[in-house]
């Protein structure tokens, strides 16, 4: 295999063609600002490079990159890749990644708005990204100890299946479908809307208006926190630990949780501790399909059942309020 070590390249397509090479301690950067210094490279390793030429990798194949810095000057590096494995890698021009596939990124920190779209067959491992609309059309998509900051992520994302990670976003995972995410915290305002099939296991969720119009959204052992106007016009099974702050029209399902702030229709509130039909009744039969479970602590010397369910089923609206409500009931 060829070796080319601790050179400077700046001209256009210095290395184009590249076939069965080890690229090590080169820079590629320069007064020339070539574009496309390893375009169509074939088989070729790189290692402890840096780059600040745009377009640095289109179309390779079989790569190995490590220990390289992607810099800001080196802006959309790789497009229409595949066969790609980076490690320890920083990615710091934006709209990395795009219409790849057969990706894997480990211990790499990237930031890059527009990252890693509408690619296939994507493994990310102990990986940091910076990025807004991060993820956007990407398949097969397989993550462990992702941490993620920025807007808009994951939407029209199908196929993924997202492990420990830490992701705060917004208006993530629009439009995505046959989504899995287990051990996750997610802070993210208007998460899941339009989502199909979207699972949630033992997942830490905050903000406003999560998981709007979705179908076969399932959520197990999960705990919901500043979570209001929850589920609209969804079809849902959801097992909350805790305090659901409020459950707006849900379609259909089945909703359990510790306590629930305040049920609302397109009529109006039930108010916290009231039950009964709001005024004008509910309106486009919504809560027709969908059971609320409200768990709640029984009251002492009621004569209850300890750690019985309250159910609510459509078309009766209730909300727990503490021990004091079943003395009521």
């Amino acid at each position: 295999m060829k070796l080319i070590e601790n050179k400077t390249y700046d001209t256009e397509r210095s290395l184009y063609g590249l076939r069965e090479a080890e690229v090590s301690g080169c820079l590629f950067a320069g007064a020339a600002d070539g574009e496309s210094p390893l375009k169509e490279a074939r088989t070729v390793g790189v290692k402890d490079c840096r780059f600040e030429l745009r377009y640095a990798l289109w179309h390779g194949k079989m790569l190995d990159i490590s220990d390289t810095e992607l810099g800001p000057g080196c802006r959309a590096p790789l497009w229409y890749c595949s066969d790609v494995h980076m490690t320890g890698c920083g990615i710091n021009g934006v709209k990395a990644l795009r219409e790849c596939r057969n990706v894997y990124l480990g211990s790499t920190a990237a930031l890059s708005d527009e990252f890693c779209w509408k690619s296939s067959s994507v493994a990310l491992e102990d990986v940091t990204v910076e990025s807004d609309y991060a993820f956007f059309g990407t398949e097969d998509l397989r993550a462990e100890g992702l941490k993620l900051k920025g807007k808009y992520s994951f939407q029209y994302v199908c196929g993924a299946e997202i492990t420990g990670a830490v992701l705060d976003t917004k208006d993530a995972f629009w439009h995505s479908s046959d989504v899995t995410l287990t051990d996750c915290v997610i802070k993210s305002e208007y998460i899941g809307w339009y989502s199909e099939n979207m699972r949630m296991v033992r997942c830490r969720i905050s903000g406003t208006q999560p998981f709007c119009y979705a179908r076969g959204l399932v959520l197990e052992d999960c705990t919901m926190t500043d979570c209001d106007l929850s589920f609209e016009n969804s079809d849902v099974k959801a097992e909350i630990t805790g305090r659901i702050d409020s459950i707006k029209t849900p379609l259909s399902g089945r909703i359990v949780a510790d306590a629930v702030g305040e049920l609302i229709t397109e009529g109006g509130s039930s108010g916290s501790g009231s039950a009964g039909l709001p005024e004008g009744g509910y309106r486009g039969g919504r809560w027709r399909d969908c059971e609320i479970v409200i768990r709640g602590p029984a009251a002492e010397g009621d004569g209850s059942e300890p750690d019985r369910d309250f159910r609510v089923r459509p078309p009766i609206m209730c909300v727990y309020a503490g021990p004091e409500y079943f003395r009521k009931l």
